[in-house]
């Protein structure tokens, strides 16, 4: 792998050479005979949600950081740090060492039958919260955890912070909401409202501060000698863009250029910086800003993502303060990291719903303090108002729910090419920053090693002296897959064959200098020289087959080892697609009949035509669901209107009624023809139209549910997502 220019002679970890295991309990037993000499530091682990690689300040962004920047002035910088593109996936491999299929969370929250893709962290792994108890950590975390599908206040519990290590735990079990009224808000192990709280009622609840003050309580509040460990979630800034108007206002007018200009100077402060190298050249630009009609609402997005991110360093600035209050910034050590590259999902950006504006009068009840949110989107805010979204809703207030966008995306990701849920250095590249006053003597320093999520564990059981366990609980404990970062602390090298990427179908390896990376589950190898072209532009492959093929078959090795392999993504077997599913052209299907992938309507290629008899009470939930966040389709109510999906190659489509769906019994019917339009209809009368992507090209890996969705997860929900009504009777048909 690549190394610093300043190196001397290279040199592995006493860690490293003699093993983690073994290691963590010689180095115990010195720090316990040796207590004097040296005290394991306090560790902070800080992450940051859906930001691109050049948005802080002290990576090449014009947002403003200074607590950030503060730190890494002291510290170090990774310029080559890498996560798994993608939330829950990295949240998983972050906490355990490990890549994410082992640890069961291969993709998001859908349990698929397969071992690396669970849904759920496995009894195979051991947290970094866990593993530090041994040592005599006290162990908190504020903010988002994402490594279970139990989110309801009932659990199962069993992967809920407090019983995977956790002494304390503030912040939301599932993975994203709103910044004013989140969903699966928890105290410890008991769900609460955010405007209901005794401990913690601040004037305005924003839960980027929220996460903030709760981590510096939990700082504040630990006792004795023990050292602590703190893991601190932000949401900020995935979408929704929430900001409180203080911070907004600090930062009007600053985007009014548009995407270019962004990424112009970001591009040419991180050279500056010797983040980027000089032949790296920028990637292509995605959007044209003189084509943007709302220009003053695109930039109001940009607007309230640099407010998001200004707030979150603020509240990072208040835990250091926190920290050096007690005397115990020198012996703590800080990390800050961010989950994926910038985020160019278009959530709320199109028109939706019956309000397209804010009414003038509250059109519904104001909702008890008490009353737990339970949706992702809110249906309303806490004082009436409906959540709007679409062009020209202006974001940042709790009444809107919009994403930044796809250009906005490509300015945070500069200078690289791609996005979250890609293993395109846009997708996979992000900042760490590292500080440690007793531990890191280097201040403002680089590191070009590449370097991984699976390493902060093995950093951590290097430097507290615990025991990485072989067991638990008579299961077997994978292996520890990262490298200890502590020879960088010291200007020496990572020592690593290759490292490792698969989400979605989306695959890469990293050894030395060479990069093979694909799109999808058949996208063609590419290969990059990283040294001379880490912004991907010139391919590579054509010119040395022989490499591809190598590295390829260490994809594939890695892959089989690691629970990758076998995936629920669409293989590309067409003789073996040809015979899974039923022949059958019409399916009769009872309420809550559920059908394995093998006796599903066999819908490749062809028009599919739903319909079904229910009894709606007023709320949502699926009615039924074939297939996953592949491939697939789903007929179900949101926000009280009836709606329908697609999954295409990943691709999501929907088309929903502009009105609500009345309570009673009604007759409701789709139609996805094989050559694209969809449209929807309630007792006979259609009710709405779209354009869709055409018939299934393969099927679907997951099998066919009625009244919920537990397994792929087709349309806009992040849950099982069962159906508040009755579902009679659901008929499918096939055409010939």
């Amino acid at each position: 792998m690549a190394h610093n220019d300043s190196l001397s002679i290279p040199r592995r970890s006493f860690m490293q050479t003699i093993g983690l295991g073994t290691a963590g309990a010689l180095w115990s037993g010195l720090r316990n005979s040796h207590a004097q000499e040296r005290r394991a530091p306090n560790i902070i682990l800080i992450m940051a949600d859906d930001m691109g690689f050049s948005d802080i300040g002290c990576y090449g962004g014009e947002i403003d950081t200074p607590n950030l920047d503060g730190l890494a002035a002291e510290g170090l910088r990774f310029t080559q740090f890498y996560n798994t593109a993608r939330c829950c996936p990295t949240r998983a491999s972050l906490l355990t060492g490990l890549y994410q299929h082992q640890a069961g969370i291969g993709h998001m929250m859908g349990d698929r039958n397969l071992e690396g893709y669970r849904g759920d962290l496995n009894n195979r792994c051991r947290t970094i919260a866990e593993v530090l108890k041994t040592a005599g950590y006290g162990t908190y975390m504020a903010g988002k955890w994402h490594v279970t599908k139990h989110t309801k206040p009932d659990g199962p519990r069993d992967n809920w912070p407090c019983q995977r290590g956790f002494d304390r735990f503030y912040g939301t079990i599932h993975g994203a909401g709103s910044f004013y009224d989140p969903n699966s808000l928890m105290r410890d192990n008991t769900h609460i409202s955010p405007h209901a709280d005794p401990g913690y009622a601040p004037e305005t609840f924003y839960y980027t501060d929220a996460i903030s003050d709760n981590a510096a309580t939990f700082i504040r509040e630990h006792t004795g000698d023990s050292p602590f460990f703190v893991y601190v979630a932000y949401t900020a800034a995935h979408w929704p863009m929430h900001a409180l108007a203080k911070d907004i206002a600090k930062y009007r007018g600053r985007y009014n250029a548009g995407y270019g200009p962004v990424r112009a100077a970001r591009y040419e402060k991180a050279r500056k910086l010797g983040l980027i190298k000089d032949q790296w050249e920028l990637s292509v630009q995605a959007g044209d800003w003189d084509r943007v009609e709302n220009k003053d609402w695109e930039a109001r997005c940009m607007e309230v993502y640099a407010a998001m991110v200004d707030s979150m360093d603020r509240g990072i600035g208040r835990i250091v303060a926190e920290l050096k209050r007690q005397g115990k910034l020198d012996n703590t050590l800080i990390f800050y990291l961010q989950d994926n590259g910038g985020c160019a999902e278009g959530l709320g950006r199109g028109a939706r719903g019956k309000y397209r504006e804010r009414p003038e009068k509250p059109p519904f009840e104001p909702l008890a303090a008490e009353y737990l949110q339970p949706d992702m989107i809110p249906k309303q805010t806490r004082d009436g108002y409906p959540v709007v979204q679409g062009p020209g809703i202006m974001p940042g207030p709790a009444d809107t729910y919009i994403a930044y966008g796809r250009g906005w995306a490509n300015a945070s990701n500069t200078p690289f090419r791609e996005y979250k849920h890609w293993v395109h250095e846009g997708g996979i590249s992000t900042p760490l920053v590292v500080h440690w006053p007793t531990g890191v003597r280097r201040k403002n320093a680089l590191v070009h090693d590449p370097a991984h999520l699976i390493d902060i564990m093995a950093t951590c059981v290097d430097v507290s002296g615990a025991a990485y366990p072989v067991e638990h609980a008579d299961n077997p404990i994978h292996p520890l897959e990262g490298r200890s970062l502590v020879p960088a602390f010291h200007g020496n090298v990572i020592q690593r064959d290759a490292l490792f990427w698969e989400h979605e179908g989306n695959r890469a390896v990293r050894a030395g200098k060479w990069k093979l990376v694909a799109k999808g589950a058949h996208g063609k190898w590419e290969l990059y020289d990283m040294d001379q072209d880490r912004t991907e532009l010139h391919d590579l492959a054509d010119e040395q087959p022989e490499r591809v093929v190598d590295m390829a078959a260490k994809w594939n090795a890695w892959a089989e080892r690691a629970h990758v392999l076998p995936w629920p993504w669409d293989k590309g077997k067409k003789k073996e697609d040809g015979n899974v599913g039923s022949n059958a052209t019409q399916f009769v299907l009872k309420p809550d009949e559920s059908l394995p992938r093998e006796k599903c309507p066999k819908v490749t290629g062809r028009t599919v035509r739903i319909a079904a008899t229910i009894e709606h009470k007023g709320g949502d939930g699926v009615i039924v669901a074939q297939g996953g966040s592949s491939l697939g389709y789903a007929l179900y109510v949101k926000d009280g209107r009836l709606e329908v999906a697609m999954r295409h190659k990943g691709t999501l489509t929907t088309v929903a009624d502009s009105a609500v769906l009345p309570p009673g019994r009604a007759e409701i019917a789709a139609v996805l023809a094989k050559r694209g339009a969809i449209s929807l209809s309630v007792n006979g009368k259609e009710v709405a139209t779209g354009d869709g992507p055409g018939a299934l090209p393969s099927m679907p890996l997951d099998g066919l549910e009625v009244g919920r969705d537990e397994a792929g997860l087709v349309g806009r929900y992040e849950t099982e997502n069962s159906y508040a009504g009755l579902v009679n009777g659901v008929r499918i048909e096939l055409a010939k």
